[in-house]
C-alpha cells in the first residue's frame, strides 16, 4: 500500500490490468480511461476507483508534465483487515465498468489535503501514518457511497465468461495470455484450447492478426499515423509494429495509401 504522484506516472500509465483496487485522485490535468467499451473522463478535482481484475488503459489530453494524480492502492490483505475490524458488509454492487466514479465532496478534497504532512519521498506515506490514512479514506468512501462495500469487499476470482465476446473486445490491451485467461475465468491451458475451438488458431496468433487489421484499417481509411495507433493497439514498439505490419502485408504502414472512401 502506498500512494503515488506524478514523478512515477509513467509506470503507472503504462499499467493495463488492474490487479487491486485504485483510488484515483486527480489533483491537476485531465485523463480518460478506456476499459474495451467505454471512455471514462476526469479532471482535476475528480476522483474514482478502478477495479481489481480489469483492463484499462490510461490516456492523457495533454502532456505527463501537465498531469498529476494521487493513488492509493488497496490490496485484498488490507481490506480484509479493515473489514473485520470494523465489521464492513459486501453488498453485491450491479455496475461491471471498470473505473466507477466517486461524488465529489469536500470529505475528500480535505482528505487529498491532509494526506501531504505525512509524505515523504515520492509521496509515500510515512509508515506510523500509513494504515490510518488508508483506513480514514475507506471509511470517508464508505459514508458518501455506501455501494462501494460491494466493490471493495468482493474478492471473488473471475467467472467463467464468453470468451469469442471478450477477446473480440479487448483485443487492443497488450496483457499477458495469463491475464486473459484469468479474466475470462479460466486456467491458461483451458484458455488455449477454447480459443483454439472457437478462432482456429491459437491466441498469440490471432490476437497480433487482429490488431494488424485493425492498424489496416486505420490507417487506411482513417489516415491515421502508425506513430500514433501503436501503442493503441498493443504493440510495444513503433519498430516491432512496423515488422509485424510488413510480415502480415508485405508493406510497411507507411506505404499504405489512404482511402478516399470511393
Amino acid at each position: 500500500m502506498r500512494t503515488l504522484t506524478s514523478q512515477v506516472k509513467p509506470d503507472v500509465l503504462k499499467e493495463q490490468f488492474i490487479p487491486d483496487h485504485l483510488f484515483i485522485y486527480i489533483a491537476k490535468g485531465n485523463v480518460s480511461f478506456f476499459d474495451g467499451n467505454e471512455i471514462y473522463t476526469y479532471s482535476s478535482g475528480d476522483c474514482c476507483i478502478a477495479r481489481r481484475n480489469h483492463l484499462v488503459k490510461f490516456m492523457l489530453s495533454g502532456t505527463t508534465e501537465d498531469f498529476e494524480p494521487i493513488l492509493f492502492c488497496f490490496d485484498e490483505a488490507f481490506l480484509n483487515q479493515f473489514r473485520q475490524k470494523y465489521q464492513s458488509s459486501a453488498v453485491k454492487f450491479a455496475s461491471e465498468h471498470a473505473i466507477v466514479k466517486v461524488c465529489e465532496s469536500e470529505l475528500i478534497h480535505s482528505f487529498v489535503r491532509s494526506v501531504k504532512p505525512y509524505s515523504i519521498g515520492v509521496m509515500e506515506l510515512d509508515t506510523a501514518f500509513e494504515d490510518i490514512k488508508y483506513e480514514e479514506l475507506v471509511i470517508i468512501l464508505l459514508r458518501l457511497q455506501p455501494e462501494l462495500a460491494g466493490i471493495l469487499f468482493n474478492f471473488d476470482t473471475p467467472e467463467k465468461i464468453n470468451l469469442e465476446a471478450y477477446v473480440n473486445r479487448n483485443f487492443r490491451f497488450n496483457v499477458s495470455l495469463e491475464r486473459l485467461a484469468l479474466l475470462t475465468g479460466r486456467s491458461l491451458s483451458a484458455f488455449k484450447r477454447d480459443f483454439n475451438a472457437v478462432f482456429s488458431e491459437p491466441p498469440g496468433r490471432w490476437l497480433v492478426r487482429k490488431r494488424l487489421q485493425e492498424a489496416y484499417f486505420l490507417v487506411q481509411h482513417q489516415g491515421r499515423k502508425p506513430s500514433d495507433i501503436y501503442l493503441e493497439l498493443g504493440f510495444e514498439s513503433l519498430s516491432h509494429f512496423s515488422v509485424a505490419f510488413k510480415k502480415e502485408f508485405g508493406m510497411v504502414p507507411t506505404s499504405l495509401k489512404i482511402s478516399n472512401g470511393d
